[in-house]
């Protein structure tokens, strides 16, 4: 189920938020937060142009495979996500897949060896997801796109492992809970997602969980590991999540046969 009644701008027939019109968007989007990574992953389509770029939210189109593409930035958190998603399904989409930054949490994945996460599934613990359905409904990634991931990791020879991750609204509470009047209860807090093996922690999948499930699409994330040897490996998780829309598209055309 789509929005009911997305806002298009009558001037123009655009979204309201993201300024992309119904068809200038392919089935497959690479969701990057920050919107100058969608110049670096739109390199990697052929014939990419760009449709819009509107607040937070930058847009690229263009083909992988002959299939129609897309990049679009979300910005920083659950609520920027989940309006970006929600006019990218408006505009046509169904595919989603996030790439970005993500801190290690469970002990399992210190080792510096492992550069990052294929995320199966988010803790909710935010606050925009309760406003589409309770806690007790869960925030998944769609099983298809995992293993595409978890398949484009392996050929690449990547250590990417498969887990939970923490979503939060709070960013400063995650990484300096002591400077927060609420901190020990952070602090808390952070250590039972810990214990409970969860393997890492970023403030949008459970959004694009929620709400990809919720309107019938597809979603899924590959997150690099800040920190460790080499800093970050975002151009690798780009390379992932890459492969694996190239991976969907060819198994999507043999489903039609």
């Amino acid at each position: 189920m789509k929005l009911k009644n997305p806002y298009l701008n009558p001037e123009d027939g655009a979204l309201y938020h993201i300024r992309v019109k119904p068809g200038e968007v392919g089935k497959y989007v690479i969701l990057p937060g920050d919107p100058f990574r969608t110049d670096v992953i739109k390199d990697y389509f052929d014939q990419p142009r760009l449709v819009a770029h509107a607040r937070e939210h930058k847009t690229w189109t263009g083909y992988l495979d002959g299939e129609m593409v897309s990049v679009c930035s979300t910005g920083m958190g659950c609520p920027s996500a989940s309006i970006a998603v929600e006019e990218l399904i408006a505009c046509g989409a169904d595919t989603f897949i996030r790439v970005g930054t993500a801190g290690r949490l469970a002990d399992s994945v210190q080792d510096e060896a492992i550069n990052g996460a294929i995320i199966t599934g988010s803790v909710r613990d935010e606050g925009l997801t309760s406003h589409y359905v309770p806690k007790e409904y869960p925030a998944m990634a769609n099983r298809f796109i995992v293993e595409a991931l978890a398949q484009a990791a392996k050929r690449k020879n990547l250590l990417y492992v498969e887990g939970i991750a923490h979503c939060k609204d709070s960013y400063f509470g995650m990484v300096d809970p002591d400077s927060l009047p609420n901190g020990a209860a952070l602090k808390t807090r952070i250590q039972m997602w810990k214990d409970a093996n969860v393997i890492t922690t970023e403030m949008e999948t459970a959004a694009l969980f929620v709400v990809s499930q919720i309107r019938g699409c597809r979603a899924g994330a590959v997150m690099s590991f800040t920190g460790g040897k080499g800093g970050h490996h975002t151009a690798e998780s780009i390379e992932i999540a890459v492969e694996a829309i190239r991976d969907l598209i060819k198994q999507d055309k043999a489903a039609k046969k």
